[in-house]
């Protein structure tokens, strides 16, 4: 049964195969651009029957490290959200592209994206428009379409949420999501009653995301629907003690922190999670932890960790509101492009919500002794108030609590002054207003307090799924040459592959059909993902199935029926699995064969030990 093959040139196609890899992504249903009888749509993909279960063996595959293992909570939240939860979030005003229009053919670019494929800048994006302006100018940089010079134009901010409206009528505007976080954060004060107001907790969320990307570009690595796997991880910023960074200390991945980055030939440091830790490279523990994490993760679902780092965001990069930031990246076609981020953002995400909206976003921290406090309180005298200051007046009493929290001292320097008859003075919508320190019942009191009241901070991996899969396919695509013949296999772990085994008959007759597709029912009924096919010679079919990346084949001959006609078929009752990667064979048992799959997809059992 052996198809005398050999193998050669594993690495195969070179540096740029994007080409190649797209229209075997076409022609064998990975992904093909959408709407595509219509003249298709730029930035919108549509996942066909091996991309689909590829997608889902890396979502599963996901959350099975980062969900289950971890113990964390998931949840399902809406892709469209109302307009108040990006103003809270800060998406409405702060997120933003620079775009550039040609003044001859009126197409618009990203403007950061025209200077880093045209000068050294390689992260523009943080230089801001005036900056990206002025390189423009001096590079006399020109539209990519039709090359006219853009030397002048320009440089806009572009909002790249989706508009829509919730309901008829415009009264009530919403945006498609540009993350899957903020459906997390909105829904902490429910989530942390799930989690019994314990910290530290984790939700994971998987699902889609929208931006309205100005210019999309190179095919799954830039569109304008995406599918994002979010983990926020809630932590106590006083009490936490962090993660057991034991299970991944030991675990090599190039960090190229800032210090690398600067240095005219700097390159990653090639350490432990554990030394890059100790060092301080990587200061914050769980963000250290989740990087160690990710690298197991990454390597297992086929990515090559030669073409892999984590790069350390510069000062320009990073949020305000960010401790630390690190990228996961992968070398694609020559680029570096992002993976995955992770971020402690401190309470940013939730003070902004517990601002804006009428929730409570703080979490009761429990002393482990009551204590005894002085509190500053005011009881205003509304009698005084209401005449006073009329329609305000309210908000003049609430002014007036807030400034007794924040600066008790102002109403004991009122009171000190001028016999007791000094003022106070508070804002309300722009306007001061001076209040007679008697007017407001200033008191000191003390109060005994089990605990308190605080926000929580955030340490949030973030990974984009379609990059994933995307790096995946492209680290995992090999050519070689078969019995003379060029070939061109996915070398997928069979963890993620989209079909685990091809089944064939060894031709169509003599009842060889029916019982190899009873033994493909049989291995579906075990739980395995399984394609039937019966079409051409087995050398063909055993081609289709390495393109598609599966990683393992079953022969029905003559043996397995019982009725062996050629001395190499082998025992009865047994058949020939073919391994992908090495074109190697073994007889099974067909009783074990469906324990062997198992086996061999699970990594419990290598093809070598057969």
């Amino acid at each position: 049964m052996s198809e005398g093959e050999q193998r050669s040139g594993a690495d195969g196609a070179g540096d740029d195969r994007s080409g190649d890899l797209t229209e075997l992504a076409k022609r064998r249903g990975f992904f093909l651009q959408s709407a595509g009888a219509y003249g298709g749509v730029s930035g919108f993909y549509t996942f066909g029957p091996n991309g689909a279960a590829l997608k889902d063996n890396v979502e599963d595959s996901w959350r099975d490290r980062f969900t289950v293992r971890e113990g964390n909570m998931e949840i399902d939240a809406p892709t469209v959200m109302p307009e108040p939860v990006f103003e809270a979030s800060g998406h409405l005003d702060g997120f933003d592209d620079m775009l550039v229009e040609c003044p001859e053919c009126g197409e618009s670019h990203r403007a950061d994206h025209v200077v880093e494929d045209n000068t050294d800048y390689e992260e523009a994006e943080g230089l801001g428009p005036e900056r990206v302006g002025e390189i423009i100018a001096e590079y006399e940089l020109v539209c990519p379409t039709c090359g006219t010079g853009l030397a002048g134009q320009a440089i806009e901010d572009f909002n790249l949420m989706f508009e829509t409206t919730i309901g008829p009528g415009s009264s009530s505007p919403g945006y498609l999501r540009p993350e899957t976080a903020q459906g997390i954060f909105v829904e902490f004060p429910q989530l942390k009653e799930y989690a019994r107001n314990q910290l530290p907790f984790g939700v994971t969320q998987i699902g889609r995301a929208y931006r309205n990307e100005i210019s999309p570009r190179k095919s799954l690595l830039r569109v304008r629907e995406f599918t994002q796997a979010e983990l926020e991880l809630f932590v106590d910023p006083e009490r936490d003690e962090g993660p057991d960074l034991e299970s991944v200390e030991d675990v090599v991945a190039p960090f190229y922190g800032i210090d690398q980055q600067e240095a005219d030939d700097g390159d990653p440091l090639e350490i432990t999670v554990g030394e890059a830790h100790e060092r301080g490279l990587v200061a914050d523990p769980w963000i250290a932890y989740y990087l160690g994490v990710a690298a197991e993760w990454y390597d297992s679902i086929g990515v090559d960790m030669d073409r892999f780092r984590f790069r350390q965001h510069l000062s320009g990069e990073r949020a305000h509101y960010a401790a630390d930031c690190w990228d996961a990246e992968g070398e694609v076609d020559g680029d570096w492009i992002e993976l995955a981020g992770f971020a402690y953002r401190s309470d940013y995400d939730l003070s902004k919500h517990d601002e804006y909206s009428d929730d409570d976003f703080t979490v009761f921290r429990q002393y482990d002794e009551p204590v005894t406090v002085e509190r500053p309180t005011v009881d205003p005298d509304m009698s005084y108030l209401g005449p006073e200051f009329g329609g305000a007046a309210g908000d003049v009493a609430d002014a007036l609590a807030d400034l007794a929290e924040s600066d008790p001292d102002a109403f004991r320097e009122a009171e000190a002054d001028a016999d007791g008859e000094g003022t106070v003075t508070v804002e309300v919508d722009g306007e001061r207003h001076d209040v007679p320190v008697s007017q407001t019942g200033f008191a000191v009191e003390e109060v005994t307090e089990s605990g308190e009241h605080f926000l929580p901070h955030v340490v949030e991996p973030s990974l984009g799924i379609d990059r994933a899969l995307y790096t995946v396919l492209d680290h995992c695509y090999r050519e070689d040459e078969v019995d003379g013949e060029e070939r061109t296999f996915l070398e997928l772990p069979a963890e993620v592959a989209p079909t685990t085994v091809g089944v064939f008959p060894l031709m169509d007759r003599d009842g060889l059909g029916e019982r190899a597709r009873e033994v493909a029912a049989d291995l579906r009924e075990r739980g395995l993902s399984v394609t039937y096919d019966d079409s051409g010679a087995i050398g063909r079919r055993y081609r289709r199935q390495d393109e598609v990346g599966t990683p393992f084949c079953v022969t029905v001959d003559y043996a397995t029926i019982g009725e062996a006609r050629d001395d190499d078929e082998g025992e009865p009752g047994t058949v020939t699995v073919r391994e992908r990667d090495t074109t190697a064979q073994r007889r099974i048992p067909i009783e074990d064969l469906a324990d062997t799959l198992e086996a061999l997809r699970d990594g419990d059992l290598t093809f070598a030990d057969l």
